[in-house]
């Protein structure tokens, strides 16, 4: 009898793992996936025939091994002498794309990350950077203790920069001061990146020699790729492959919870449309919340570790899709800002962190090229007002920012959807510091593998989500039950 391996979850890492076991095992996945759709928070949402990245996903990695399994799904394009589809008569493509963000902050548009430029020097003024470098001196020779990102950020960007664009922001973001979370965040997301760095790499290429290789976090990568239409076709490609290879994947599926039995997993519980069903599995891969998993376990983990996992805590998203005719309203000329990908808005009279140009990312996820199509993000808890606003108090919001941030006037907008992500960003607040004693229980489970982003409760980049999945299949392929490697991986 075939062996079987239950997945939670059709995201980035739950698909490559049912697609490693298919084309490298004799092992089937089944995919339950709790959403009506595929991708998790790297999923494409389609309306009116646009499209919409929830969350912007630039495709980047260091890992070979990614890299190639990207580009054998959706080629890169062909350009400048290299052979590959060209996307105007071919959709199976990844597009090449030069990254545009920027910073909003008091009306000034600055470059992303933050680079010495005249732009910086007129919205600031002499005195201000002045300050900001002696600050940043100052921090370099007095370095604060790093349990916080609060002292991370300080170290790298000095107080004064910190207290200007990171203050402020990450409260917005995260529901939270600096100072409530931990330093590991920092190390995690923003790497090496520090004012020097960004300063050291913006003056080589002001002399026109480009950064050197070893000085590029993926914070300052200014190419990218970037599938025709959206993340969620990579995905989309991927699960049709897991089904060709025989995989199974069931969406509207929630996995209720596990039977333990002698350090293994017996059985999953799954919860569908037509009921629940207990099945029998040899393998589980969990890419869900690290909490949701806990409470879900039988015989019940020991008091710590349900008391450790109940205070792990996520960011929920939410995204305003508007869809915008520039030529009502009297437009008159592209506003500032919408040459960009991503605009970060750093002002604190806005709710919105950020907003997208779709047209920006790919022409092609727009039906009309005529039109604009934005996306305006939110940041939330489940009990914040945000969250509990009616999609059409959200839209209203998203458009009156839209239009205070003169990207749009009202009366183009012609349409807006509101896409909703839970769970979407793993926090980092105090509870974290004991997440070794959850981690412990559930590695010493021999046939457990968590992986990707909320299965592990690492704020992961989808590359390393990835890389989590085909590294937890490799210890299946050796009959490895120690989970170091994939706890380790880097991408």
């Amino acid at each position: 009898m075939k062996k079987i391996a239950v997945i939670a979850g059709a995201g980035p890492a739950g698909l490559t793992a049912a697609h490693e076991f298919c084309s490298r095992t004799d092992i089937t996945p089944l995919v339950l996936e709790a959403g009506p759709g595929l991708g998790g928070a790297a999923r494409t949402v389609q309306h009116r025939g646009n499209r919409m990245d929830v969350g912007g996903h630039r495709f980047f990695t260091s890992s070979p091994r990614v890299l190639d399994f990207w580009t054998r799904f959706l080629p890169l394009e062909g350009a400048c002498g290299r052979p590959g589809p060209d996307p105007e008569r071919e959709d199976r493509v990844m597009l090449v794309r030069d990254r545009k963000s920027s910073v909003v902050f008091k009306g000034c548009y600055l470059t992303y990350p933050l680079t010495p430029e005249a732009a910086l020097v007129r919205c600031l003024g002499p005195a201000q950077l002045a300050g900001i470098a002696a600050s940043y001196a100052k921090s370099r020779l007095f370095p604060m203790p790093e349990e916080t990102l609060e002292g991370f950020l300080v170290n790298r960007f000095g107080r004064r920069l910190y207290e200007i664009f990171f203050k402020d922001y990450t409260q917005k973001v995260w529901g939270a001061g600096p100072e409530r979370i931990l330093a590991r965040w920092g190390r995690e997301r923003i790497q090496e990146l520090s004012a020097g760095l960004a300063a050291k790499n913006a003056l080589r290429r002001l002399a026109g020699r480009p950064p050197a290789a070893g000085d590029v976090p993926k914070t300052l990568v200014e190419r990218f790729l970037y599938p025709k239409y959206g993340p969620g076709q990579m995905w989309e490609e991927v699960a049709a492959d897991v089904v060709r290879m025989g995989g199974r994947i069931l969406t509207g599926h929630r996995v209720g919870g596990l039977r333990l039995e002698r350090d293994r997993v017996r059985s999953v519980k799954a919860e569908g449309p037509e009921g629940g069903v207990e099945i029998e599995a040899d393998y589980f891969f969990s890419t869900m919340p690290v909490a949701d998993l806990v409470e879900g376990i039988e015989p019940r983990p020991p008091a710590l570790v349900l008391e450790t996992a109940r205070g792990l805590e996520h960011r929920d998203f939410i995204s305003v899709g508007v869809l915008a005719n520039p030529g009502k309203g009297g437009a008159g000329g592209l506003p500032p800002g919408m040459d960009q990908q991503w605009l970060y808005i750093q002002d604190t009279g806005y709710r919105a962190a950020r907003v997208q140009i779709y047209n920006n990312w790919s022409p092609y996820l727009v039906a009309d090229p005529g039109q604009w199509l934005l996306g305006v993000e939110y940041f939330t808890g489940p009990k914040d007002d945000l969250w509990a606003m009616t999609d059409p108090e959200l839209a209203r919001l998203a458009v009156s920012e839209l239009s205070a941030l003169g990207l749009l006037r009202a009366s183009q907008v012609e349409d807006a959807v509101v896409m909703r992500q839970k769970n979407a960003y793993p926090a980092y607040f105090p509870p974290y510091r004991k997440f070794p004693l959850v981690r412990s229980f559930l590695d010493a489970v021999e046939n457990l593998f968590l992986v990707g982003r909320s299965g592990m409760h690492r704020y992961n980049n989808m590359d390393h989500s990835m890389l989590t999945a085909m590294l937890a299949v490799d210890a299946v392929v050796r009959e490895k039950t120690d989970k170091s490697l994939v706890w380790a991986a880097s991408a």
